[in-house]
């Protein structure tokens, strides 16, 4: 999909968000806290927790494959248990700072939908099998040590679908069906790699904020030559479930 580009301030922002999954806001400061603004247009009171903003720059940059932004990061401040990511963010907001000479157009897709069209027995592999969301990132500083457990498309409470793309899926530990999990993530790694070209580009330009329902949309972006900023915050609403 090329989401919508409205002004930050227009009343058809969420309606858009809403029908595509994702909206392009234009018209807002070059700064981090645009990202909170841009959420609180959004979403008013709807927010429930906000994570902190992270500022990611890349020179000569490879490609971003498809992915759903999803981590688990608690840290100790002081003392006390302090949650800096969450497995299960339901929206992204991404503000380019700094574009690129060349190179660096943005890609997202419909992962439902994407994943409504694999092979049935792909499908129930997605719906039907826990795996360890973060196994292959075991050992990174600051994940917790208990194994988040999941399945790659599930729905919350309230009835909405999550529909996760992690490089860091794994089998469970022991778990004696490790060869065919291992197997079947290598077969969703090499669809999503497939359909990945295919899909249409946009460009963003500085200052943008692209927010994407994170429950449905994955989202990458193509290799690039120079330099490439970006300011990106993640959020978990009251409708996260």
């Amino acid at each position: 999909m090329i989401p919508a580009r409205l002004s930050a301030t227009s009343p058809q922002a969420r309606a858009a968000l809403t029908g595509t999954g994702a909206v392009v806001l234009t018209g807002l400061p070059v700064e981090p806290g645009s990202l909170a603004v841009a959420a609180a247009v959004l979403f008013g009171s709807g927010v429930r927790e906000l994570y902190p903003h992270r500022t990611r720059r890349s020179v000569d940059g490879g490609p971003l494959p498809l992915h759903a932004d999803s981590f688990d990061v608690v840290v100790d401040v002081g003392g006390r248990q302090v949650r800096r990511r969450h497995p299960d963010e339901d929206f992204v907001l991404l503000q380019l700072v700094e574009q690129a000479p060349s190179g660096g157009e943005s890609f997202v897709v419909d992962a439902h939908a994407f994943t409504d069209s694999l092979p049935a027995d792909l499908r129930a592999f997605l719906t039907d099998v826990d795996v360890d969301l973060y196994g292959r990132w075991a050992g990174v500083r600051g994940l917790p040590a208990t194994p988040r457990v999941a399945r790659h498309v599930e729905h919350t409470r309230t009835g909405r679908r999550i529909t996760r793309r992690t490089d860091g899926a794994a089998p469970l530990h022991r778990d004696p069906r490790s060869d065919h999990v291992t197997a079947m993530l290598r077969r969703l790694d090499e669809e999503v790699a497939r359909v990945q070209p295919a899909l249409p580009r946009f460009r963003l330009d500085e200052g943008d904020v692209l927010v994407l329902d994170n429950y449905r949309c994955w989202h990458g972006r193509d290799a690039h030559t120079g330099t490439r900023s970006v300011h990106i915050q993640t959020i978990r609403t009251d409708d996260a479930g």
